[in-house]
C-alpha cells in the first residue's frame, strides 16, 4: 500500500498536476492507495489559513475511494517508539510528520512524498519520491 503525504496531495490539487505523479498513481489500484488523517488536517489548516476553505473540499473530492488511515492505538505505540529512538540519536522530526511516519509504518506501507530526505531519518519507514 502507498500513503500519499501532504505535498503529494497538494500537487494533485493543482490545476495541472505533475503528469509523472498522476501516471504513477493510475498504476496503483485504489484499494492500495491511502493518506492519513494527519495529512487531511494539514490540508484543512492550510486551506483555512489561506482563507480558501474550498481547497479542503477539493482534497476530499480527490480522495474519494482512497482510505484515510487514522492515528490509532497501534500508530500511537509506534509514534512513541520512533520519537524516543530519534531523540536518542539526536534527530528531530516535526510532530505531524512523525505521526504520519508512525501511521505508515504501523500499516507496513510506503510513504509517497517529495520530502524523502526529511523522512529518511525514520527507521523502518519506506519512502518514495513520485514528484520528480
Amino acid at each position: 500500500m502507498i500513503v500519499v503525504d501532504t505535498d503529494v496531495l497538494s500537487e494533485l490539487m493543482r490545476a495541472r498536476p505533475s503528469p509523472v505523479l498522476t501516471a504513477r498513481l493510475e498504476r496503483v489500484a485504489m484499494v492500495e492507495q491511502a493518506t492519513t488523517a494527519i495529512t487531511l488536517g494539514e490540508i484543512a489548516y492550510g486551506a483555512r489559513k489561506a482563507g480558501r476553505p474550498a481547497l479542503y473540499r477539493r482534497a476530499v473530492e480527490l480522495l474519494h475511494g482512497v482510505r484515510v488511515l487514522a492515528f490509532d492505538g497501534t500508530a500511537a505505540e509506534r509514534y512513541g517508539a520512533l520519537r524516543a529512538q530519534l531523540e536518542r540519536a539526536g534527530l528531530r522530526l516535526a510532530d505531524p510528520d512523525l505521526r504520519i511516519a508512525a501511521i505508515v509504518t504501523a500499516h507496513d506501507a510506503t510513504l509517497v512524498t517529495g520530502n524523502v530526505r526529511h523522512f529518511a531519518r525514520v527507521p523502518g519507514l519506506a519512502v518514495e519520491n513520485w514528484l520528480r
